[in-house]
């Protein structure tokens, strides 16, 4: 199943109201509100690259506040621990 980093930058003060709608966005598996370059770190899961694409164009990018994201398509991964 393809898996995607999405790098979120928000307006100055919107980061928990854009942290509270991701976790109503279907796909949306870890949230992470940070410190840095970016505002808001989210990991997606899809059934295809195409369904990634969906869940950031047309549900992330939409939320109100969102200024930014820039996408990372995971190409392996394991879990640790």
């Amino acid at each position: 199943m393809p898996v995607a980093i999405v790098l979120i930058n928000t307006e100055i003060g919107g980061e928990t109201e854009v942290f509270n709608v991701l976790k109503t966005v279907e796909g949306v598996r870890e949230i992470y509100e940070t410190y840095g370059m970016y505002d808001i770190v989210t990991i997606i899961e899809a059934a295809s690259h195409d369904a990634i694409r969906d869940i950031i164009m047309n549900r992330i990018r939409k939320i109100p506040r969102v200024k930014s994201t820039t996408t990372m398509i995971v190409i392996e991964y394991s879990k640790v621990g």
